[in-house]
């Protein structure tokens, strides 16, 4: 058996049967080795950043890794946007990037690098397989490392002629360890806290924002007056109908300054403390108000859903709180298309059980109101702010929850970075329903021109325009086998999603909005 097919049947026995790829000469044992072994499910993505974007999606719904296949340091440098999304969503990836082989790395040919310097930079887990008895065991290592806890991107870098080599042989899986459980101490001390008359808030993450840590931290802000927040760009909020209201930090310094007026003591749980995303001329960079005290009741390793259950009971609190009270799904309004009319159409048409995969930017503002009162869904977020994530978080989303609806929000400068995922969807029969927000502007880095305190000219300007040529993101998509069509008011907005929710596979709707900027 060679070093490829042990490293496969070992990802396989580990629970790792889903592979995104965008191979070259250095993975082709790799490659073939896939025919020899059927349960691996091998995805092609036509660009690395569609591959490693993928694989964060897939990751954020099986809470288990897939792997990625890389084709060397120039393969992983076109992916790493992505993977430092994954890296900060703490999502599990086992990372594979191939190298040359061992005798030719000294000949310093065009395509050789430095792929572990690259890797660290996303990776907390960075190995070299040295000879194909080896890599069996150097598999079963990633998959271990990338569960974590926390989970975390694992990178294994692959040697052409470890994959070739002969006398390898699979390995059994290695102990996946469990998050360690919160001090009772601790628990004791928030617990104290939260009893007092001073505000509070509970700053939630990571997993705590599923439906068992949710109606646990309602049941805790329902006895004690303190506020349910979630971090801004969440790796997985589960929300709608039926689940308690947690409301999302905003984008803005000043948004979450007025959210946390008055907070004297911030708990976190699988958060960090607020920081602005970039620092601006004469404001703050903390986002703590100043008289306020930040505790830690659960950290990134920990089990955070399992702490505050025992936190609300700690502090005497019943199921009241444990549900959301119903909201109403909005009315549609008529008229031209606004980021927040697409809002409220999508608020009163998302199905049940759907995955939203949101990367609609300045279109986002009134998503959350909005969809407030839909079927309970899933909500994916923007973890680490380098965009083009979006569409391949989707097409990840799908692969790992079949038969369940997926809606990617997008915004049209964000879509072109990683528009192949469309050929992906296609490929795959993937059902994803992308709303493209063309207002055919990067309407975010005109509110940031504004912000940073930058003379700005016409020069300036024209770098955030998108409309010469303008986008025509339905022969786009058409021409990566997508069906797609164009919405400029809401009822056709509305006729267009209705058919696409109504089918199955890949759809595109392009909605053209004013810019908000």
């Amino acid at each position: 058996m060679n070093g490829a097919q042990a490293l496969i049947r070992t990802l396989v026995a580990s629970g790792v049967d889903t592979c995104f790829t965008n191979p070259g000469t250095s993975e082709m044992h790799f490659v073939a080795a896939l025919d020899t072994v059927p349960e691996m499910r091998a995805i092609l993505g036509l660009f690395e950043g569609v591959v490693s974007g993928a694989a964060d999606g897939y990751a954020r719904m099986s809470d288990t890794p897939a792997a990625t296949l890389l084709h060397l340091g120039s393969g992983l440098g076109n992916g790493l946007a992505n993977l430092h999304n994954a890296r900060r969503a703490r999502v599990p990836v086992v990372n594979i990037v191939g190298d040359h082989a061992t005798y030719h790395l000294p000949l310093d040919a065009p395509l050789t690098s430095d792929i572990p310097a690259i890797a660290r930079g996303v990776s907390s887990w960075v190995w070299t397989s040295e000879s194909p008895a080896e890599i069996g065991g150097d598999a079963a290592a990633a998959v271990a490392a990338a569960h974590g806890p926390p989970a975390q991107v694992a990178t294994l870098i692959l040697p052409a002629d470890v994959s070739w080599g002969d006398g390898a042989e699979p390995a059994p899986p290695a102990k996946v360890e469990s998050p360690t459980a919160v001090s009772e101490s601790t628990v004791a001390e928030i617990a104290k806290i939260l009893r007092t008359s001073e505000p509070a808030a509970l700053l939630l993450g990571g997993r705590v924002l599923r439906r068992p840590g949710l109606e646990a931290a309602g049941r805790v802000a329902h006895v004690t007056g303190a506020q349910m927040l979630a971090e801004t760009f969440p790796t997985r909020l589960e929300r709608g109908a039926g689940l308690p209201a947690v409301s999302r930090l905003g984008y803005l310094a000043e948004f979450v300054e007025m959210q946390l007026a008055g907070v004297r003591h911030l708990v976190l749980v699988d958060a960090k403390a607020p920081v602005s995303f970039f620092a601006y001329p004469g404001k703050a960079s903390d986002l703590v108000p100043e008289h306020c005290t930040v505790h830690v009741l659960s950290g990134a390793a920990e089990d955070g859903v399992a702490a505050l259950e025992a936190l609300a009971e700690t502090v005497g609190a019943g199921p009241e709180g444990a549900t959301g009270s119903a909201a109403p799904r909005p009315e549609i309004p008529p008229g031209p298309l606004t980021a927040d009319s697409v809002a409220a159409v999508l608020g009163a048409l998302l199905p049940d059980d759907a995955i939203v995969s949101d990367e609609s930017n300045t279109s986002s503002l009134s998503l959350g109101a909005m969809t407030a009162g839909a079927p309970p869904h899933d909500w994916l977020a923007l973890t680490g702010g380098a965009i083009g994530q979006g569409m391949p978080v989707a097409t990840g989303a799908a692969v790992a929850s079949p038969g369940r609806p997926v809606v990617n929000l997008e915004s049209d400068g964000s879509a072109m970075y990683t528009l192949q995922s469309l050929w992906t969807q296609a490929r795959e029969g993937l059902d994803v329903t992308t709303i493209i927000y063309n207002n055919r502007s990067y309407a975010i880095l005109n509110l940031e021109l504004s912000r940073v305190g930058a003379e700005s000219g016409e020069k300036a300007r024209a770098l955030f325009d998108l409309s010469s040529p303008p986008l025509d993101f339905v022969a786009l998509a058409q021409g990566m086998g997508v069906p797609a069509t164009r919405a400029q008011t809401t009822d056709e907005l509305t006729t267009q999603l209705r058919q696409a929710f109504a089918e199955d596979g890949p759809h595109l709707v392009e909605a053209l909005v004013p810019s908000i900027v």
